[in-house]
């Protein structure tokens, strides 16, 4: 045990050995690299227990490294403790490991534990060091890849976390992808604090549209996983092989099939900007369960793959939650990387990315809030903020007319490259680049 924990923690014999570490050499190789905006975000005041959460490899471990790095600057190295949990069985294993740097730790440390939820009730080693006053002069800092186990179990800690907050690392939006391959235009646009600033933060965005359009063309291709966008035109491939076995290893690690889960894929694929219902994904599959289907595209969200949006009734503002629901991939190289795992090609790719797009970034923004709307037309979007509705369209094709209903206090047109205030037409590019999520 000890000799993993020295081997995970290089820097206590001498601090420069960071610059060795495999994930900060990766980093440095990257043609497009960046420090993710976490690092300044996180409170590292005693008590703080940080958790951050967020699909597998959209560089939660380099954030971490990147964290230590800066750590090792200003602070005693011992007293920076990383430890990556995924070979650890369980609590106990975990209790084993925390209690060996117990014994030596300083006052003061930043304890980092890498994929946190690998051991099984790994919870109850960090609740039992909590309750002991382990951590009090410390910041504990945890992360994990499934956004539902990481939920579930952060409701045990109730009155345990003080400075803490929660975090998720998502891909990077496509502001973000903007910050980084064209940072000095990024600066040059105002994201919106609100969503009733849409309007005006657009018009003042509007004269960078070219240069944004063309951002947007790549990224619409790559997506905005780190391991795509380090090295564009030269790691997609290999992106692609490393996000499908993610999926592959949490569908199994689950205890569910990957075979019935291609299958399920296959069908929401096929049915991309279209409304389904669990019974008739259940038709087109082997196993003839509307439950079933319901349980895979759970998982499929709470791995960050998907998008589900409800239905929600414009008048009581409630959610329909036995209507149709409409799924959306997360990231545009997952659609890519799925189409090819299943055999398929969705139709009108170009515009099933777009709404999912826009939905990603509007559902980043305004969490668990964002739904759709169909009672006779559809409309795409329907985002609920302080009791009102608002409605977006998008529309990745050269009509642009767009049905509208009272209920709304806004109502926006998403395009490919048309502009309008009345009613209100936004180029996606535009967009998107008022987002910083």
């Amino acid at each position: 045990m000890y000799q993993e924990i020295f081997a995970q923690n290089p820097w206590w014999k001498d601090k420069n050995l960071i610059e060795e570490d495999y994930d900060i050499v990766k980093w440095k190789e990257k043609t497009h690299k960046w420090e993710p905006e976490i690092i300044e975000k996180i409170n590292l005041e005693p008590f703080s227990f940080h958790i951050i959460s967020g699909p597998r490899q959209a560089g939660k471990t380099t954030a971490l490294k990147l964290l230590i790095r800066k750590l090792l600057g200003i602070t005693d190295p011992k007293s920076v403790f990383y430890f990556n949990c995924e070979s650890l069985a369980d609590y106990k294993e975990l209790l084993e490991v925390l209690d060996a740097y117990l014994e030596f730790k300083p006052k003061n440390s930043v304890i980092l534990l890498d994929e946190i939820t690998m051991p099984k009730e790994w919870y109850r080693a960090i609740k039992s060091l909590i309750d002991r006053g382990k951590f009090r002069d410390d910041v504990l800092i945890i992360t994990g890849s499934t956004s539902i186990a990481v939920k579930r179990e952060v409701e045990l800690f109730p009155g345990r976390r003080g400075h803490g907050k929660d975090f998720i690392m998502y891909p990077l939006s496509f502001r973000g992808f903007v910050k980084v391959v064209g940072p000095d235009l990024a600066k040059r646009i105002q994201p919106i604090d609100k969503i009733g600033e849409i309007g005006e933060r657009a018009l003042n965005a509007l004269m960078f549209e070219k240069e944004l359009n063309r951002h947007l063309e790549t990224y619409m291709e790559y997506g905005g996983f780190p391991l795509s966008v380090a090295n564009l035109h030269n790691s997609k491939e290999e992106a692609k092989r490393t996000y499908l076995s993610w999926i592959k290893n949490a569908v199994l690690k689950a205890g569910r099939s990957d075979i019935l889960a291609r299958q399920i894929i296959k069908v929401l694929v096929e049915t991309l900007q279209t409304n389904v219902s669990w019974e008739g994904i259940s038709k087109k599959i082997e196993v003839k369960s509307p439950k079933t289907v319901a349980a895979y595209v759970d998982l499929l969200e709470s791995i960050f793959v998907v998008n589900v949006l409800y239905n929600i009734d414009a008048n009581s503002k409630k959610i329909r939650f036995g209507k149709n629901k409409k799924v959306h991939f997360r990231d545009p190289l997952l659609l890519e990387m799925l189409e090819e795992w299943c055999l398929v090609e969705s139709e009108n790719k170009k515009s099933a990315i777009a709404e999912a797009l826009a939905v990603e970034h509007l559902t980043r923004a305004f969490p668990d809030r964002v739904f759709f709307w169909k009672n006779g037309f559809e409309i795409d979007v329907v985002v609920l903020e302080k009791g009102k509705l608002y409605g977006f369209e998008v529309k990745w094709s050269e009509k642009t007319d767009a049905k509208s209903i009272s209920q709304l206090k806004d109502f926006i047109v998403i395009t490919k490259k048309e502009y309008s205030k009345k009613p209100l037409k936004i180029p996606l590019s535009v967009f998107l680049s008022l987002f910083d999520v």
